[in-house]
C-alpha cells in the first residue's frame, strides 16, 4: 500500500512540475508592451491611450494566469488524495476478500457455543442469539451430535426431535428445520459456515467438539 501511493504521488508530482513548466509566463504580455513602449516612440494621444489599454490587458492576463495556476493546483492535490484513498481502499477491499477466503477455508472459529435450552438463547464467542424453540432444539441435536462425531441427515434430525423412527421420517423436514435454523441465526456468513451441509452424508457443526456446552 506504501508503494502503491508513493508511486501516485510521484506521479501526479511529476505531472504538476511538467504543467507549470508548460504554462506560459504570466509577466509575458506586460513584457511585451514594455518593450513596444520603450523601443517605440509614441506620440499621439491615441497612440498612448491604446498603449494603455494593452496594458491593463496584460495586467488582467497575468491576474487570470495565476488564478489558473491557483485552480490547477488545488486539482492536482484533489486527484492526489482520492488517488491515495482509491489505493488505500484497493488495498482494504483485496485484505477483506482474502480473509473471507480464509473463512470460507477454515470456517468459523469458534472458541466458544453455549446453548440455553430454557432462555431458547444461544452464546457465540459470547455473542447472544435468540432462537426459537425449534431451531433451538435444532441446534442442540446438531451440537449433541458433533460431540459425538456424527454426521445427521435431515431425516435423522427429523427422527430425533420428533421421537420417530427415521424410516417414517422426511429427508426434506430435517433440511427444513436446517433452513429455519438458519434464518433465525439471521447472519447469512454464520449460519452457513457454521451448520455445514455435507453431500451425501448430512448435516454437522462447523464447531470444536470440546467448546460446546448445553444448559
Amino acid at each position: 500500500m506504501i508503494g502503491g501511493i508513493a508511486a501516485v504521488v510521484l506521479i501526479l508530482l511529476a505531472a504538476a512540475v511538467l504543467l507549470f513548466l508548460n504554462l506560459p509566463d504570466a509577466n509575458a504580455f506586460n513584457a511585451r508592451v514594455e518593450r513596444l513602449f520603450v523601443e517605440t516612440d509614441f506620440t499621439a494621444q491615441r497612440e498612448l491611450r491604446l498603449l494603455e489599454v494593452l496594458a491593463r490587458s496584460g495586467t488582467i492576463f497575468s491576474e487570470v494566469l495565476n488564478s489558473y495556476r491557483t485552480i490547477i493546483f488545488v486539482l492536482l492535490v484533489f486527484a492526489t488524495a482520492m488517488m491515495i484513498a482509491a489505493v488505500a481502499f484497493l488495498v482494504m477491499l483485496v485484505a477483506l476478500n482474502r480473509r473471507m477466503g480464509q473463512i470460507e477455508r477454515k470456517g468459523i472459529e469458534v472458541n466458544s457455543l453455549l446453548i440455553s435450552r430454557e432462555t431458547n438463547t444461544v452464546y457465540l464467542n459470547n455473542f447472544e442469539f435468540k432462537l426459537t424453540e425449534a431451531a433451538t432444539e435444532t441446534l442442540a441435536v446438531l451440537a449433541e451430535a458433533r460431540m459425538d462425531d456424527e454426521v445427521l441427515s435431515g431425516a435423522q434430525i427429523e427422527a430425533v426431535i420428533s421421537g420417530r423412527d427415521p424410516a417414517n421420517c422426511d429427508e426434506a423436514a430435517g433440511a427444513t428445520r436446517i433452513k429455519r435454523l438458519r434464518d433465525t441465526l439471521g447472519n447469512q456468513m454464520v449460519s452457513e459456515l457454521l451448520v455445514r451441509n455435507i453431500a451425501r452424508k448430512g448435516y454437522t457443526l462447523a464447531v470444536d467438539k470440546s467448546a460446546i456446552r448445553m444448559v
